[in-house]
């Protein structure tokens, strides 16, 4: 296979949720893992958009969605969507229990009201 700038397809994602919500008692709507270094953040539709800070802090260009039955790849450098790419080390999305937007019993009731879009 042929290497892939910002991707380390042997990293494992760093956790179930977004690595800072949790840490601070946050909540997201859908997850992005990086396909570098494993990390697990929000959305830019998630109030806090960790996945787009984490690029900015690491330069790690490449997320791939972190939902489950959803394989595509966004590069943050390039601005680039991909259908598809390669596998990451497992598991490849969220428990398909955990609810979007999550994690239950931290989404407010108006949640809606507060996405980015």
């Amino acid at each position: 296979m042929t290497e892939i700038q910002g991707l380390d397809a042997d990293v494992p994602p760093s956790g179930n949720g977004c690595v800072e919500c949790d840490a601070a008692g946050g909540w997201w709507f859908h997850l992005r893992r990086c396909a570098q270094c494993g990390h697990v953040g929000c959305c830019d539709s998630s109030p806090a958009k960790h996945a787009t800070a984490h690029f900015q802090e690491t330069g790690h260009p490449l997320v791939q969605s972190f939902e489950p039955g959803e394989q595509w790849y966004w590069n943050f450098a390039t601005k680039e969507m991909f259908e598809s790419g390669p596998s990451l080390a497992a598991p490849d999305s969220h428990p398909v229990d955990q609810p979007a937007p999550g994690p239950e019993g931290r989404v407010p009731a108006d949640w809606a009201k507060t996405l980015r879009g």
